[in-house]
This record gives C-alpha cells, sequence and structure tokens, in this order.
C-alpha cells in the first residue's frame, strides 16, 4: 500500500475516497530507560533506546493505518501524517505515537 504526505499522487487517478483512517500506539517507558536517558542528557548524545522504541510504535501503528485502510477497500493513504507526544506523571512516562490520513483507491 502506498502513504505519501500530500494530498495527490502524480502520475495516478484517486477513483473513489474512503475516508480518514487514524491509528494509535502508546508505550510505558521503562524506569531504567529514564535514567540512562536523564545521564545521558547532562553529557548529550542521542538515546537510542528511545528511539528504538519510537521506530517500532510508528511501523506498527503505520501498519494499523495501513490495515484500516484495505478494510475499507483502499489501495493507498493520502495526507498522511504523524506526531509524538510525551506524557509525564509522578515518575512514570508515557510516548503516544498518532496518526491519521485519507484512505483512497487509486488506479
Amino acid at each position: 500500500m502506498l502513504i505519501t504526505t500530500t494530498p495527490i499522487i502524480e502520475g495516478k487517478t484517486i477513483v473513489d475516497y474512503k475516508g480518514v483512517v487514524t491509528a494509535r500506539n502508546a508505550r510505558a517507558v521503562n524506569i531504567f530507560r529514564d535514567i540512562f536517558t536523564s545521564i545521558r542528557d547532562v553529557f548529550g548524545g542521542r538515546s537510542g533506546s528511545y528511539e528504538k522504541v519510537m521506530e517500532t510504535m510508528t511501523t506498527e501503528m503505520n501498519q494499523e493505518l495501513m490495515d484500516k485502510a484495505s478494510q475499507f477497500g483502499a489501495n493507498a493513504i493520502i495526507g498522511y501524517r504523524y506526531d509524538y507526544e510525551n506524557i509525564s506523571s509522578k515518575g512514570k512516562s508515557l510516548i503516544i505515537v498518532y496518526g491519521q490520513g485519507t484512505a483512497v483507491v487509486i488506479d
């Protein structure tokens, strides 16, 4: 299935709009990962463990979007966008990725 951030697909004709599809994925963050990330923040650098979690979340969310679009009979998603949120409360963290797009049928 083709996923694009644009509202059109060059060289293709959209023959049917099936509707908006949404998906989300939320993960609790491991306390040990938080501790090591805090230490890394002091010295600078990338957090490979968080990047891996976010990559996995995005992959799962994209698969859910494609599954939902397929259920509508679509073969593409246009206007795709996603965003991450980090919610922290009382020492606990939650990362959320939310995605949406329009399921369409292209020729």
